[in-house]
Protein backbone atom coordinates (compact mmCIF):
# COMPACT_ATOMS: atom_id res chain seq x y z
CA UNK A 1 0.00 0.00 0.00
CA UNK A 2 1.35 3.43 -0.94
CA UNK A 3 1.23 6.37 1.39
CA UNK A 4 -1.66 8.79 0.81
CA UNK A 5 -0.92 11.11 -2.07
CA UNK A 6 -0.80 14.29 0.08
CA UNK A 7 1.83 12.63 2.26
CA UNK A 8 3.93 11.70 -0.78
CA UNK A 9 3.64 15.25 -2.10
CA UNK A 10 4.80 16.55 1.27
CA UNK A 11 7.80 14.19 1.35
CA UNK A 12 8.77 15.26 -2.17
CA UNK A 13 8.52 18.91 -1.12
CA UNK A 14 10.80 18.29 1.88
CA UNK A 15 13.39 16.53 -0.30
CA UNK A 16 13.37 19.45 -2.75
CA UNK A 17 14.12 21.85 0.09
CA UNK A 18 17.10 19.92 1.46
CA UNK A 19 20.53 21.53 1.05
CA UNK A 20 22.77 19.68 -1.44
CA UNK A 21 25.21 18.38 1.24
CA UNK A 22 22.31 16.70 3.08
CA UNK A 23 20.99 15.25 -0.18
CA UNK A 24 24.43 13.78 -0.90
CA UNK A 25 24.60 12.29 2.59
CA UNK A 26 21.14 10.74 2.41
CA UNK A 27 21.77 9.44 -1.10
CA UNK A 28 24.56 7.24 0.21
CA UNK A 29 27.44 5.83 -1.77
CA UNK A 30 27.77 7.28 -5.28
CA UNK A 31 26.43 5.17 -8.14
CA UNK A 32 28.95 5.19 -10.98
CA UNK A 33 28.23 3.31 -14.20
CA UNK A 34 30.13 3.58 -17.46
CA UNK A 35 32.13 6.51 -16.12
CA UNK A 36 29.03 8.48 -15.13
CA UNK A 37 27.88 9.40 -11.63
CA UNK A 38 24.18 9.32 -10.91
CA UNK A 39 23.04 12.68 -9.55
CA UNK A 40 22.50 12.50 -5.76
CA UNK A 41 18.91 13.75 -6.16
CA UNK A 42 18.12 10.87 -8.50
CA UNK A 43 19.90 8.40 -6.23
CA UNK A 44 17.96 9.61 -3.17
CA UNK A 45 14.65 9.29 -5.01
CA UNK A 46 15.66 5.80 -6.05
CA UNK A 47 16.49 4.83 -2.46
CA UNK A 48 13.15 6.15 -1.18
CA UNK A 49 11.22 4.21 -3.81
CA UNK A 50 13.18 1.06 -2.95
CA UNK A 51 11.90 1.24 0.64
CA UNK A 52 8.42 0.30 -0.54
CA UNK A 53 8.59 -0.31 -4.29
CA UNK A 54 5.31 -0.06 -6.19
CA UNK A 55 4.41 -2.98 -8.46
CA UNK A 56 6.12 -2.79 -11.88
CA UNK A 57 3.94 -0.86 -14.29
CA UNK A 58 3.92 -3.74 -16.77
CA UNK A 59 2.12 -5.93 -14.21
CA UNK A 60 -0.82 -3.55 -13.95
CA UNK A 61 -3.96 -3.33 -16.05
CA UNK A 62 -3.68 -0.48 -18.53
CA UNK A 63 -6.22 1.69 -16.66
CA UNK A 64 -4.30 1.25 -13.40
CA UNK A 65 -0.98 1.94 -15.12
CA UNK A 66 -2.34 5.21 -16.48
CA UNK A 67 -3.65 6.23 -13.06
CA UNK A 68 -0.27 5.39 -11.54
CA UNK A 69 1.59 7.64 -13.96
CA UNK A 70 -0.82 10.52 -13.37
CA UNK A 71 -0.33 10.21 -9.61
CA UNK A 72 3.45 10.03 -9.95
CA UNK A 73 3.36 13.17 -12.07
CA UNK A 74 1.42 15.03 -9.39
CA UNK A 75 3.89 13.89 -6.73
CA UNK A 76 7.20 14.37 -8.53
CA UNK A 77 6.72 17.18 -11.07
CA UNK A 78 7.28 19.92 -8.51
CA UNK A 79 5.44 23.20 -7.93
CA UNK A 80 3.31 24.35 -10.84
CA UNK A 81 5.18 26.56 -13.28
CA UNK A 82 3.31 29.80 -13.85
CA UNK A 83 2.89 30.93 -17.45
CA UNK A 84 1.05 33.84 -19.03
CA UNK A 85 -1.72 31.80 -20.59
CA UNK A 86 -3.22 28.30 -20.70
CA UNK A 87 -6.13 27.32 -22.91
CA UNK A 88 -7.77 23.95 -23.55
CA UNK A 89 -8.91 23.40 -27.13
CA UNK A 90 -9.15 20.74 -29.83
CA UNK A 91 -7.01 19.97 -32.86
CA UNK A 92 -7.49 17.70 -35.83
CA UNK A 93 -6.59 14.05 -35.47
CA UNK A 94 -6.61 11.31 -38.07
CA UNK A 95 -9.97 9.94 -36.88
CA UNK A 96 -11.60 12.98 -35.29
CA UNK A 97 -10.88 15.86 -32.96
CA UNK A 98 -8.20 15.50 -30.28
CA UNK A 99 -7.85 17.31 -26.94
CA UNK A 100 -5.00 19.80 -26.76
CA UNK A 101 -3.69 22.48 -24.42
CA UNK A 102 -2.00 25.70 -25.50
CA UNK A 103 0.56 27.35 -23.23
CA UNK A 104 1.80 30.90 -23.75
CA UNK A 105 5.10 31.51 -22.02
CA UNK A 106 5.19 35.26 -22.37
CA UNK A 107 2.60 37.99 -22.66
CA UNK A 108 4.06 39.32 -25.88
CA UNK A 109 3.61 37.30 -29.08
CA UNK A 110 5.73 34.13 -28.85
CA UNK A 111 8.56 33.60 -31.31
CA UNK A 112 7.32 30.15 -32.36
CA UNK A 113 4.91 27.32 -31.58
CA UNK A 114 6.06 23.88 -30.45
CA UNK A 115 3.58 21.06 -31.10
CA UNK A 116 4.38 18.68 -28.23
CA UNK A 117 3.70 14.92 -27.95
CA UNK A 118 3.91 13.45 -24.44
CA UNK A 119 5.85 10.32 -23.52
CA UNK A 120 4.52 7.15 -21.94
CA UNK A 121 5.23 4.30 -24.34
CA UNK A 122 2.23 5.24 -26.53
CA UNK A 123 0.17 3.62 -23.73
CA UNK A 124 0.20 5.89 -20.67
CA UNK A 125 0.73 9.60 -20.18
CA UNK A 126 -1.49 12.53 -21.06
CA UNK A 127 -1.70 16.27 -21.42
CA UNK A 128 -2.13 16.45 -17.63
CA UNK A 129 0.85 14.22 -16.78
CA UNK A 130 3.09 16.48 -18.88
CA UNK A 131 1.46 19.78 -17.90
CA UNK A 132 4.38 21.12 -15.86
CA UNK A 133 6.93 20.05 -18.46
CA UNK A 134 5.09 22.00 -21.16
CA UNK A 135 4.66 24.98 -18.84
CA UNK A 136 8.41 24.93 -18.18
CA UNK A 137 9.31 24.87 -21.89
CA UNK A 138 6.83 27.64 -22.69
CA UNK A 139 8.16 29.91 -19.95
CA UNK A 140 11.87 29.21 -20.28
CA UNK A 141 11.97 29.23 -24.10
CA UNK A 142 9.50 32.09 -24.45
CA UNK A 143 7.38 30.19 -26.98
CA UNK A 144 3.91 28.77 -27.36
CA UNK A 145 3.56 25.06 -26.63
CA UNK A 146 0.62 23.05 -27.97
CA UNK A 147 0.36 19.74 -26.10
CA UNK A 148 -1.61 17.12 -28.06
CA UNK A 149 -3.59 14.23 -26.57
CA UNK A 150 -3.09 11.67 -29.33
CA UNK A 151 -4.83 8.28 -29.22
CA UNK A 152 -3.20 5.66 -27.00
CA UNK A 153 -2.56 1.94 -27.30
CA UNK A 154 -3.77 -0.72 -26.91
CA UNK A 155 -7.19 0.76 -27.75
CA UNK A 156 -5.68 2.52 -30.78
CA UNK A 157 -2.56 0.75 -31.95
CA UNK A 158 0.16 1.62 -34.48
CA UNK A 159 -0.02 3.64 -36.65
CA UNK A 160 -2.86 5.57 -34.94
CA UNK A 161 -0.55 7.74 -32.81
CA UNK A 162 1.63 8.52 -35.83
CA UNK A 163 -1.40 9.52 -37.91
CA UNK A 164 -2.74 11.71 -35.10
CA UNK A 165 0.64 13.38 -34.62
CA UNK A 166 0.92 14.24 -38.32
CA UNK A 167 -2.68 15.47 -38.53
CA UNK A 168 -2.31 17.66 -35.43
CA UNK A 169 0.95 19.18 -36.72
CA UNK A 170 -0.68 20.03 -40.05
CA UNK A 171 -3.67 21.52 -38.26
CA UNK A 172 -1.35 23.66 -36.13
CA UNK A 173 0.39 24.91 -39.27
CA UNK A 174 -2.95 25.86 -40.83
CA UNK A 175 -3.99 27.64 -37.61
CA UNK A 176 -0.60 29.13 -36.81
CA UNK A 177 -1.87 32.69 -36.42
CA UNK A 178 -4.82 31.62 -34.27
CA UNK A 179 -2.45 29.63 -32.04
CA UNK A 180 -0.06 32.53 -31.58
CA UNK A 181 2.75 31.59 -33.97
CA UNK A 182 4.15 34.39 -36.13
CA UNK A 183 3.66 32.25 -39.24
CA UNK A 184 3.24 28.75 -40.64
CA UNK A 185 7.02 28.37 -40.88
CA UNK A 186 7.45 28.88 -37.14
CA UNK A 187 5.73 25.65 -36.05
CA UNK A 188 8.09 23.04 -34.58
CA UNK A 189 7.51 19.53 -33.23
CA UNK A 190 8.84 17.90 -30.10
CA UNK A 191 8.29 15.32 -27.43
CA UNK A 192 9.86 13.06 -24.85
CA UNK A 193 10.46 9.31 -25.18
CA UNK A 194 7.57 7.85 -27.22
CA UNK A 195 6.46 11.42 -27.91
CA UNK A 196 9.92 12.20 -29.31
CA UNK A 197 9.51 9.13 -31.51
CA UNK A 198 6.34 10.70 -32.92
CA UNK A 199 8.08 14.04 -33.46
CA UNK A 200 10.89 12.34 -35.37
CA UNK A 201 8.43 10.39 -37.51
CA UNK A 202 6.33 13.49 -38.24
CA UNK A 203 9.49 15.17 -39.54
CA UNK A 204 10.17 12.21 -41.84
CA UNK A 205 6.57 12.05 -43.05
CA UNK A 206 6.53 15.79 -43.74
CA UNK A 207 9.57 15.35 -45.97
CA UNK A 208 8.11 12.29 -47.69
CA UNK A 209 4.81 14.02 -48.41
CA UNK A 210 6.43 17.30 -49.46
CA UNK A 211 4.08 18.98 -47.01
CA UNK A 212 4.81 21.73 -44.50
CA UNK A 213 8.09 21.00 -42.71
CA UNK A 214 8.54 21.52 -38.96
CA UNK A 215 10.74 24.47 -38.11
CA UNK A 216 12.65 22.19 -35.74
CA UNK A 217 12.42 18.80 -34.02
CA UNK A 218 12.99 18.59 -30.25
CA UNK A 219 13.75 14.99 -29.30
CA UNK A 220 14.07 14.36 -25.56
CA UNK A 221 15.52 10.87 -24.91
CA UNK A 222 13.71 9.53 -28.00
CA UNK A 223 12.67 5.95 -28.76
CA UNK A 224 14.05 5.47 -32.27
CA UNK A 225 14.21 1.68 -32.62
CA UNK A 226 11.34 -0.29 -31.14
CA UNK A 227 11.89 -3.76 -29.65
CA UNK A 228 15.69 -3.71 -29.98
CA UNK A 229 17.47 -4.38 -26.69
CA UNK A 230 20.93 -5.26 -28.01
CA UNK A 231 22.76 -2.01 -27.40
CA UNK A 232 25.12 -1.62 -24.48
CA UNK A 233 22.98 0.99 -22.73
CA UNK A 234 20.10 -1.50 -22.52
CA UNK A 235 22.38 -3.95 -20.74
CA UNK A 236 23.74 -1.28 -18.39
CA UNK A 237 20.54 0.58 -17.53
CA UNK A 238 17.68 -1.77 -18.38
CA UNK A 239 17.03 -2.44 -14.70
CA UNK A 240 17.10 -0.17 -11.66
CA UNK A 241 17.02 3.27 -13.31
CA UNK A 242 13.33 4.13 -13.68
CA UNK A 243 12.68 2.81 -17.22
CA UNK A 244 13.21 -0.94 -17.46
CA UNK A 245 13.53 -3.37 -20.35
CA UNK A 246 10.42 -5.26 -19.18
CA UNK A 247 8.40 -2.04 -19.12
CA UNK A 248 9.53 -1.23 -22.66
CA UNK A 249 8.56 -4.72 -23.83
CA UNK A 250 5.07 -4.11 -22.43
CA UNK A 251 4.76 -0.78 -24.21
CA UNK A 252 5.91 -2.28 -27.50
CA UNK A 253 3.42 -5.14 -27.22
CA UNK A 254 0.62 -2.66 -26.56
CA UNK A 255 1.62 -0.40 -29.44
CA UNK A 256 2.40 -2.81 -32.27
CA UNK A 257 -0.33 -5.18 -33.51
CA UNK A 258 2.35 -7.33 -35.19
CA UNK A 259 5.95 -7.69 -33.92
CA UNK A 260 7.37 -7.31 -37.45
CA UNK A 261 6.02 -3.74 -37.49
CA UNK A 262 9.02 -2.83 -35.34
CA UNK A 263 10.94 -2.79 -38.66
CA UNK A 264 8.64 -0.10 -40.09
CA UNK A 265 10.46 3.24 -39.97
CA UNK A 266 7.21 4.91 -38.86
CA UNK A 267 7.72 2.94 -35.62
CA UNK A 268 11.52 2.90 -35.68
CA UNK A 269 12.82 6.04 -37.42
CA UNK A 270 16.41 4.88 -36.94
CA UNK A 271 15.67 2.27 -39.63
CA UNK A 272 14.73 4.86 -42.27
CA UNK A 273 17.03 4.53 -45.27
CA UNK A 274 17.46 8.28 -45.73
CA UNK A 275 17.52 10.93 -43.00
CA UNK A 276 18.54 13.82 -45.22
CA UNK A 277 16.44 16.92 -45.72
CA UNK A 278 15.06 16.96 -42.19
CA UNK A 279 14.74 20.03 -39.96
CA UNK A 280 17.25 21.06 -37.34
CA UNK A 281 17.21 18.56 -34.46
CA UNK A 282 17.88 19.08 -30.76
CA UNK A 283 18.49 15.67 -29.20
CA UNK A 284 18.63 15.35 -25.41
CA UNK A 285 20.29 12.16 -24.18
CA UNK A 286 20.13 10.97 -20.56
CA UNK A 287 23.19 9.14 -19.28
CA UNK A 288 21.39 6.55 -17.12
CA UNK A 289 18.90 5.60 -19.80
CA UNK A 290 18.54 2.32 -21.68
CA UNK A 291 17.67 4.45 -24.73
CA UNK A 292 20.97 6.35 -24.53
CA UNK A 293 22.85 4.57 -27.29
CA UNK A 294 20.05 4.45 -29.85
CA UNK A 295 19.40 8.17 -29.34
CA UNK A 296 23.10 8.87 -29.81
CA UNK A 297 23.14 6.73 -32.96
CA UNK A 298 20.14 8.57 -34.38
CA UNK A 299 21.78 11.94 -33.74
CA UNK A 300 24.94 10.72 -35.49
CA UNK A 301 22.99 9.45 -38.48
CA UNK A 302 21.13 12.75 -38.77
CA UNK A 303 24.44 14.63 -38.78
CA UNK A 304 25.93 12.26 -41.36
CA UNK A 305 22.89 12.94 -43.56
CA UNK A 306 23.60 16.66 -43.42
CA UNK A 307 20.99 17.62 -40.83
CA UNK A 308 21.93 20.32 -38.31
CA UNK A 309 22.02 18.57 -34.94
CA UNK A 310 22.49 19.91 -31.42
CA UNK A 311 23.19 17.06 -29.01
CA UNK A 312 22.61 17.79 -25.34
CA UNK A 313 24.06 15.10 -23.06
CA UNK A 314 22.90 14.80 -19.46
CA UNK A 315 25.25 12.19 -18.00
CA UNK A 316 23.97 12.11 -14.40
CA UNK A 317 20.23 11.66 -14.87
CA UNK A 318 17.91 8.80 -15.84
CA UNK A 319 15.14 8.59 -18.40
CA UNK A 320 12.21 10.78 -17.38
CA UNK A 321 14.18 13.71 -15.97
CA UNK A 322 12.23 16.21 -18.08
CA UNK A 323 9.10 15.54 -16.02
CA UNK A 324 11.02 16.67 -12.93
CA UNK A 325 12.16 19.96 -14.47
CA UNK A 326 10.71 21.97 -11.59
CA UNK A 327 11.39 19.42 -8.89
CA UNK A 328 15.15 19.32 -8.47
CA UNK A 329 18.36 21.22 -9.15
CA UNK A 330 19.88 18.78 -11.64
CA UNK A 331 16.84 18.24 -13.88
CA UNK A 332 16.01 21.96 -13.71
CA UNK A 333 19.52 22.83 -14.88
CA UNK A 334 19.31 20.32 -17.72
CA UNK A 335 15.91 21.52 -18.87
CA UNK A 336 16.90 25.19 -18.69
CA UNK A 337 19.82 24.41 -20.94
CA UNK A 338 17.51 22.56 -23.31
CA UNK A 339 14.98 25.40 -23.32
CA UNK A 340 17.78 27.85 -24.07
CA UNK A 341 18.91 25.72 -27.00
CA UNK A 342 15.32 25.56 -28.26
CA UNK A 343 14.88 29.32 -28.00
CA UNK A 344 18.18 30.00 -29.79
CA UNK A 345 17.54 27.48 -32.57
CA UNK A 346 14.08 28.84 -33.27
CA UNK A 347 15.47 32.37 -33.37
CA UNK A 348 18.08 31.23 -35.92
CA UNK A 349 15.42 29.48 -37.97
CA UNK A 350 13.33 32.63 -37.91
CA UNK A 351 16.32 34.60 -39.14
CA UNK A 352 17.01 32.07 -41.88
CA UNK A 353 20.23 30.84 -40.29
CA UNK A 354 20.52 27.06 -40.46
CA UNK A 355 22.90 27.01 -37.51
CA UNK A 356 25.66 24.54 -36.98
CA UNK A 357 26.09 21.14 -35.39
CA UNK A 358 26.77 21.32 -31.68
CA UNK A 359 27.70 18.54 -29.32
CA UNK A 360 27.71 19.76 -25.74
CA UNK A 361 28.04 18.01 -22.41
CA UNK A 362 26.30 19.64 -19.47
CA UNK A 363 28.45 20.63 -16.53
CA UNK A 364 27.30 19.13 -13.27
CA UNK A 365 25.26 21.56 -11.16
CA UNK A 366 27.20 23.12 -8.34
Amino acid sequence: MRLPEPVEVGVARIIRALPPPIVRTLAGAPVIVDGQRLEPEARLAQRILDLDPPPPIETLPVVAARARLERDARVFSGPRVEVDGVRDLEVAGAAGRLPARLYTGRAQAPSALLVYFHGGGWTVGSIDSHDNLCRFLAREAGIGVLSVGYRLAPESRFPAAVEDALASFRDAVCRAGELGAPGAGAVAVGGDSAGANLAAVVSLLAREDAGPMPALQLLIYPVVQVSDRQRRSHRLFGEGFYLTSREMDWYDANYLPEPEQARDWRASPLLADDLSGLPHAIVAIAGFDPLRDEADEYASRLAEAGVDVDVRRVPGLPHGFANAANAGRAPRSAMRDLAGALRAALARADAGDAGERLDLTLDEPE
